[in-house]
């Protein structure tokens, strides 16, 4: 039986904004993949990135990392002071599933791992996160997902209940987490399959059906 959704919760970075540190390192490293690759796994990791989303300065991350690796100063800076250069446009077809779902009435949220001091300049930067009645950020709560206490944070903020929330996210663990509370779940790969999940659960049209030949 299809649940009753009236709540989407969206994921924000590869969901509907294109945010990768590859778009400013790319020209740091002048073209060599594997040699960013590889200070982006190592130096500047996804796991030290992380710990600005759950709260941690930025100086204090910066100053940290430069402490360790001082032969790579330049670079860990950049992540820093040239982080707008990360965020690429707007994933334009989420974003136009967005509005479909706020012109049929849908509550609407965000729930996003982001640094409490760099998300203004995402807020400033895309229009359509003024269509959310609520935006969770990591960094603000002072946790990140997929620890449960950051979905109960939204859920108790908003008033959504977790059975008719649809949750929206392109990391397994993350949907899994959503899930144990009672959330549907949806794991995003890209807009067309996103499109026809929400048709599947009705809450948009199924424009599939035959039309009445035309005389």
């Amino acid at each position: 039986m299809t649940p009753r959704i009236d709540a989407v919760v969206f994921d924000l970075g590869g969901v509907l904004i294109d945010w990768n540190p590859r778009h400013l390192y790319r020209r740091l490293f002048h073209g060599n993949e594997a040699a960013m690759e590889w200070f982006l796994a190592e130096i500047c990791s996804p796991e030290w990135n992380a710990a600005q989303d759950s709260g941690r300065s930025w100086h204090e991350a910066v100053e940290t990392l430069v402490r360790r690796h001082p032969e790579h100063r330049e670079l860990i800076v950049a992540y820093d002071e040239r982080w707008p250069e990360m965020l690429g446009g707007p994933i334009d077809g989420t974003v136009e599933i967005l509005g479909e779902l706020r012109g049929a009435g849908l509550r609407l949220a965000a729930l996003s791992n982001w640094s409490a001091e760099k998300f203004p300049v995402a807020r400033e930067r895309y229009d359509f996160l003024g269509w959310f009645e609520d935006v969770v950020i990591s960094g603000e709560v002072g946790v990140a997902k997929p620890d449960p206490r950051i979905y109960r944070h939204l859920l108790e903020r908003t008033g959504f209940h977790p059975a008719r929330t649809l949750f929206v996210d392109d990391v397994a663990a993350n949907l899994a987490a959503a899930a144990e509370l009672g959330m549907v779940v949806r794991r995003f790969t890209d807009p067309g399959s996103l499109r026809a999940d929400l048709r599947g659960l009705g809450l948009l049209p199924d424009v599939s059906s035959p039309r009445s030949p035309g005389r």
